[in-house]
């Protein structure tokens, strides 16, 4: 069964006495552990895409069903569980608060939703994931002594903490320079291959298509193309 489906989806807002169409009756799939890259321009409708499938927003018509149970159906609370416990989020913007430590940080997701993990387990969890994104020797440090690659460093381990089975990555690398990007992509990739994690990327940037697994590309609020493997040619 697939983990993430969209069946004819229709995204539209208003904006005075007209309507924005950003996604125009789309239907695909993802199963779990997919590496999967929502790929177009700006406007394209990626972001809304991500929006939908993290129940952030809701849908015009048409399903949005995160691991077979449809999203419309689920009440505040519900929704609430589910994004908690199911599924993590990565930003452009990292969104760290500020006043917290690395450590803390990746912590927080833990302190305001239920989880079954003694203290020790959620320690040794929380340390495990700082290691595996190099962050060890600055576990102490706060958001304003790291670099850019590093704050995104915590927000990946940050997403990752609840263990949930669905991250979204709303373009990971755009506030980051290519090196940098890169290692941030392989980082994901090793997390994706090692824990089984679904990563959903909305981007522009090739070199996340190119290492997808499975690459969406959108123009105007609809599919252009769909496949499995590498996407051939541009994304704008």
């Amino acid at each position: 069964m697939a983990i993430v489906e969209l069946n004819n989806v229709v995204k539209t807002y208003p904006l005075g006495k007209t309507e924005v169409h950003a996604v125009k009756g789309i239907s695909f799939h993802i199963e779990k552990g997919d590496f999967i890259s929502i790929a177009g321009p700006s406007g394209s409708g990626k972001s809304t895409i991500l929006n939908l499938i993290g129940c952030i927003d809701t849908p015009t018509s048409g399903q949005v069903l995160i691991g077979g149970t449809d999203t419309a159906t689920l009440n505040d609370r519900e929704i609430t569980s589910l994004r908690h416990q199911v599924i993590g989020f990565i930003f452009q913007s990292f969104n760290l608060i500020p006043v917290l430590n690395v450590y803390e940080n990746i912590e927080f997701p833990l302190l305001i939703g239920k989880n079954s993990m003694s203290k020790k387990e959620k320690d040794d969890w929380i340390r495990y994931l700082i290691d595996e994104v190099d962050l060890s020797q600055w576990t102490l440090h706060k958001p304003n002594e790291l670099s850019g690659g590093q704050r995104q460093r915590v927000a990946i381990a940050r997403a990752l903490v609840t263990k949930p089975d669905i991250v979204l990555a709303d373009e990971p690398t755009a506030n980051l320079d290519s090196a940098t990007g890169e290692t941030i992509i392989s980082l994901m990739k090793k997390m994706n291959t090692e824990l089984s994690t679904t990563f959903i990327f909305s981007t522009h940037d090739m070199m996340i298509v190119r290492i997808a697994d499975h690459v969406i590309k959108l123009k105007d609020g609809l599919i252009t193309q769909d496949s499995r493997g590498e996407l051939k040619g541009d994304p704008a």
